[in-house]
């Protein structure tokens, strides 16, 4: 019995030698534990796992930063290669993890080019480098700020790809700060439901102060003229939007966000080619930095600062309203016993500079919106070639919850436009309060002098219409350019084929949208706009609020909303 034993121990070790060569390369299969990137990765480098084999059967020797960047670069599929210090960054004593595209790389030095090993050692070494992403986190006691969440590590570029310069000593300098980076981190932590409540709140603090200065309902009755509501709380741009509408924006945005980052992104990767590589979220979001930035100068110093010196500063300290109509802002002007000037330039400057910054999220979150559907694009072509019909419909149930999630938002800024372009409206009219003017509007329908009445303009130019037009373009645009492109990735992988229902919600979609427009110039044009308009809200508010999509089953956003 022993030289059969022996027979067999001698076979099972020539069996584990093939397994351990692979093209000619010292192979290392995934060890399937719980070490994280750091401690792989050194076991990996000190055996020279992915080397070529030598007369004894292991590796020519272990890799060296220098040798491992140079394989790195000699992979066909890799035509921008690695830079050496990123490499030097893996043999380090640190917390810094690794790339996506990196992992991809890694990969197929480990699995010795063979397909399925790549494959084994892209999760492995994902699944170590969340790990190491995880212990970084609860290290708080730590100086850096971990620049990832574990759950971003599959989809995003972590630390080696952070900006990070030496300094003349050799030592590296830590990140510097990015205001995209930092407005998406508002967005997507696991506290970013507070900035809906911080809008919320805002906006019920300044109510409150309204209230205080005796200036939340204001009447008013210039010469030769009907007496006119012009408080605070009766203007719907300052009440409904910020109590009700931009908080909700905020929330939808924030749960998208969340659902393309943790859960479709992740899917779109896994879906792709591996040996394509394409930009991570985090890359994306460094590139578009200056957008970032010019959002927050237009909105914080032009519209919100610019804006208030020019409308309300300074007819308040001149004692006069010029062009402008008598609001909230400029009452102490025509009625300096109801609130004094100080007051006013106070109050006003609080509600403008809290209006700049909550314009700034708006317009970033439309931004975000722009950016996970180029982001979607950048996925959607490692696709070629490689869809059945399961995986046909995998992707077309994403492409349709993405667009349907863009719509939810943009509609929403749609009609917060048109809150906006209605306040203005009602400025100009000689009606006494938003209500009566609302009201006869729907009457000129059947009595003409009613609204020959309601829509006389007599009160000046009313900034709100410029302002809410350039809105209304951002806003549709960024819908606009996310349903062609999305259904046209679609047509180009053929998708649109595999399950004809899915026309459905495009045209649902757009016809919303349309309606949404056509109410917003109709505004105080024509008689009866009111009619319209309410129908338009009604039907977007099921849209938005729909239990079922109308075309019998449940998206992926709204399972998750």
């Amino acid at each position: 019995m022993r030289p059969i034993a022996r027979n067999r121990t001698k076979r099972n070790e020539i069996e584990q030698c093939k397994v351990l060569v692979k093209h000619g390369k010292f192979y290392v299969p995934p060890p399937g534990d719980d070490r994280d990137f750091k401690q792989l990765f050194e076991y990996l480098a000190s055996v020279g796992a992915g080397r070529k084999v030598g007369e004894d059967g292991n590796a020519v020797g272990p890799w060296t930063p220098e040798l491992l960047a140079q394989a790195i670069s000699q992979i066909d599929s890799n035509e921008k290669g690695v830079d050496l210090r990123t490499v030097q960054l893996w043999f380090q004593s640190n917390d810094k993890g690794i790339g996506a595209d990196n992992i991809l790389w890694l990969a197929r030095i480990f699995g010795c080019g063979d397909p399925e090993a790549t494959l084994q050692w892209r999760a492995e070494l994902s699944a170590a480098n969340r790990r190491l992403a995880a212990k970084r986190k609860d290290k708080k006691s730590s100086k850096q700020v971990a620049s990832l969440r574990p759950e971003d590590d599959l989809s995003t570029k972590s630390a080696d790809h952070v900006s990070t310069e030496r300094n003349n000593d050799g030592r590296i300098s830590g990140p510097r700060f990015n205001l995209a980076q930092k407005t998406e981190s508002i967005f997507g932590s696991q506290s970013s439901m507070a900035l809906p409540l911080v809008i919320f709140t805002g906006a019920c603090a300044l109510a409150l102060i309204a209230f205080t200065l005796n200036i939340h309902s204001v009447l008013y009755a210039p010469e030769g003229g009907h007496t006119k509501q012009v408080g605070f709380l009766w203007a719907p741009n300052w009440t409904i939007v910020f109590i009700a509408l931009l908080p909700l924006f905020l929330s939808l945005l924030i749960e998208l966000l969340r659902c393309w980052k943790e859960e479709w992104r992740p899917e779109l990767v896994t879906l792709g080619d591996p040996a394509s590589a394409s930009d991570s979220w985090e890359y994306r979001l460094r590139a578009a930095s200056y957008i970032f930035w010019t959002t927050f100068f237009i909105t914080v110093v032009l519209a919100s600062v610019y804006n208030w010196t020019a409308t309300h500063l300074t007819p308040l300290l001149n004692g006069d309203t010029g062009s402008w109509p008598v609001d909230w802002g400029r009452i102490a002007i025509v009625r300096p016993e109801l609130i004094s000037v100080p007051s006013a330039i106070a109050f006003s400057g609080m509600v403008f500079l809290y209006n700049g910054f909550a314009a700034y999220f708006f317009f970033a979150g439309h931004i975000l919106l722009h950016l996970m559907k180029h982001d979607y694009l950048g996925l959607a072509k490692r696709l070629d070639n490689r869809l059945d019909t399961e995986t046909g419909r995998e992707f077309q149930s994403i492409s349709l919850s993405l667009m349907y999630g863009i719509y939810r938002c943009t509609a929403l800024g749609v009609v917060i436009t048109i809150m906006m372009k209605l306040q203005s409206s009602f400025l100009q009219s000689d009606s006494s309060n938003l209500i009566t003017w609302l009201v006869a509007d729907v009457q000129s329908l059947f009595e003409t002098h009613h609204y020959a009445g309601s829509r006389k303009l007599s009160f000046g130019i009313a900034p709100g219409f410029y302002y809410s037009f350039f809105c209304l373009l951002a806003i549709v645009g960024v819908f606009a350019n996310a349903s062609i492109k999305i259904r046209w990735m679609m047509g180009r992988l053929e998708v649109n084929q595999i399950d004809r229902r899915f026309f459905s919600p495009w045209a649902i979609m757009d016809g919303s949208m349309a309606l949404l427009v056509i109410s917003y110039f109709l505004i105080g044009a024509v008689p009866g706009f009111s009619i319209f308009l309410l129908f338009t809200l009604v039907v977007t508010g099921y849209l938005l609020t729909k239990p079922a999509s109308p075309w019998g089953q449940h998206s992926r956003y709204e399972r998750q909303t």
